[in-house]
């Protein structure tokens, strides 16, 4: 309770004593990281005596210790409530990790195998007259062939998928926008192998020949339902007031459209297609169905056989020699690098293309 106290007549209240419950004890900042280290050496100790040759058990086990340790410091120095916060916390921490050291050792293995070989005469070379099993030959038709078959589908189902979004989030009501959605959602899980198979039932009923064109179709099918999706959120996360005051003003709905929404998430729409594209990039049943891969360059994707990066590390996986598989892994590193590249394409571009804050 508070009290007062008389200064020159004039009663002035004195706030009360802080509690000390307030102003308890608590750890330092570098207790996360010591528990840490504790928990790796129990873990490693304690894996290394029982005779555990998996070092997946020895993380598992100093996971388990990392917990353990910060739950039990926390209630004996803070409180029971902080104690439950702070295995939470690790419980997060610990998933992060999981989840983060098969990333990283992938990229490891990828660079570091896919190293050996990578190189100016790696990425201008073919594999024409180089036998599978000897060293030698390049990648450079697979890279021409993934780059016109990914960016043919890109050009079908960018304009096709943004349109869609469009009519989705402005204009669709009723019946026909519910199917749409829905069928939408269907072909976002959609097997890649599925739309190879109905690509390729078209070129047999056709008598139509395989092509990079015929794989770009097969890849657009599986990148229009992820276009639309991203697109269709990001045109929903556009203020209603900006709509409405461009009414307001008299401009014509379509030109509002045009002018106001789209520019306004041109940033998000921009990463949600190269996502899609990222995501087709890596795909192999279709190109095997369709485009049936070869050996020789081909800048022709509308008529012939062509290669792509996916099928060619298949390719190579499949001869079994060592030279293959160094082929492999340097492929592997070549699209690993495009899709980052990628990536860090539709990164800048939405940073770009974010809308300007004042102070």
């Amino acid at each position: 309770m508070s009290r007062t106290v008389t200064k020159d007549s004039i009663p002035v209240p004195v706030p009360a004593a802080v509690p000390s419950r307030l102003t308890g004890r608590s750890l330092p900042r570098w207790a996360p990281a010591g528990f840490a280290a504790a928990g790796i050496a129990l873990g490693c100790g304690l894996g290394a005596a029982a005779g555990w040759h998996s070092k997946i058990q020895w993380a598992l086990l100093s996971a388990l210790f990392f917990m353990v340790i910060s739950y039990a410091a926390t209630s004996a120095v803070e409180n029971r409530r902080q104690a439950r916060d702070k295995l939470a916390t690790s419980i997060v921490w610990v998933c992060f990790v999981l989840a983060v050291v098969p990333l990283f050792s992938l990229i490891w293995v990828t660079v570091s195998r896919g190293a050996k070989v990578l190189d100016g005469y790696f990425l201008t070379h073919s594999m024409a007259g180089v036998p599978g099993f000897e060293t030698g030959g390049g990648v450079y038709h697979a890279l021409v062939g993934t780059l016109q078959q990914v960016g043919l589908a890109a050009l079908i189902s960018v304009p096709v998928g943004l349109l869609t979004a469009i009519y989705l989030v402005e204009y669709g009501r009723g019946a026909l926008a519910k199917a749409v959605t829905f069928f939408v959602d269907v072909m976002t899980g959609i097997p890649s192998i599925v739309a190879g198979l109905f690509l390729l039932s078209i070129m047999l009923m056709f008598e139509l020949q395989p092509s990079g064109l015929m794989g770009a179709l097969a890849l657009a099918i599986l990148m229009l339902p992820v276009v639309v999706r991203s697109t269709e959120e990001m045109l929903k996360l556009v203020p209603n007031e900006l709509r409405e005051a461009s009414l307001a003003l008299g401009v014509p709905k379509w030109r509002t459209i045009l002018k106001v929404v789209v520019p306004t998430a041109l940033g998000g729409i921009t990463t949600g297609v190269m996502l899609a594209v990222a995501r087709i990039a890596g795909e192999t049943a279709p190109i095997m169905l369709l485009v049936f891969g070869s050996q020789l360059i081909n800048t022709n994707p509308f008529e012939g056989a062509q290669s792509s990066l996916p099928f060619y590390i298949w390719e190579q996986y499949r001869v079994g020699s060592e030279a293959s598989y160094d082929r492999a892994w340097a492929a592997a590193l070549v699209l690993i690098a495009f899709v980052m590249l990628l990536n860090l394409v539709a990164r800048g571009i939405a940073r770009w293309k974010a809308p300007k804050t004042g102070r």
